[in-house]
């Protein structure tokens, strides 16, 4: 498989199926992660990998959204990995002030994706999650009060149809420009 035909077929997948997944393939995903390029080579993450059932169930169910209507499918998962925001190096920080850009967070979404990608390659599906209560799942994890949680990923194995992106996505005419915008 090619990277083009990698990326195709990576989605965001919100139903699993009840099978484990084993420590090899989670701990090849989080080498992707971990591989991942920073800025100024900062690294500002910790991966807390959620995969004992009754934690993995507390912190599943501080996802739900208003009247439980978002993330509904993540108990179904049997793994969690929640991405700290660690502190970057000096460099990648004055920088970002100097630029105003959130460096870190940049970062973490790229290591996200290759930890998405590496979990297509193996087999395994993968949904981002933005959306869930942080002071809850900081407090379960113990995670240190001054860390944040920009986001966690699900992982599980899918009976899920493949969604062709190509039918969903913006034609290249819409988003892609050369020299000027």
């Amino acid at each position: 498989m090619n990277f083009l035909e990698l990326i195709q077929l990576r989605q965001s997948d919100r139903q699993y199926i009840d099978k484990p997944i084993d420590r090899e393939i989670i701990d090849r995903c989080v080498e992707a992660g971990r591989l991942a390029p920073s800025a100024s080579n900062s690294q500002p993450w910790t991966f807390i990998i959620i995969d004992e059932p009754e934690l993995k169930d507390k912190v599943a169910n501080k996802t739900f959204g208003p009247l439980k209507s978002f993330n509904k499918f993540v108990p179904q998962a049997p793994v969690i990995i929640a991405i700290v925001m660690e502190k970057p190096k000096l460099t990648a920080d004055i920088g970002g002030r100097i630029k105003k850009k959130e460096y870190p967070l940049m970062d973490i979404g790229i290591a996200a994706e290759h930890i998405c990608l590496q979990a297509a390659e193996e087999g395994v599906g993968s949904c981002m999650l933005g959306w869930f209560d942080e002071r809850s799942i900081k407090k379960l994890l113990n995670i240190p009060k001054n860390k944040s949680i920009p986001l966690l990923i699900t992982l599980g194995y899918t009976d899920d149809d493949y969604r062709h992106r190509d039918k969903i996505r913006k034609g290249k005419e819409v988003v892609v420009r050369y020299n000027s915008y």
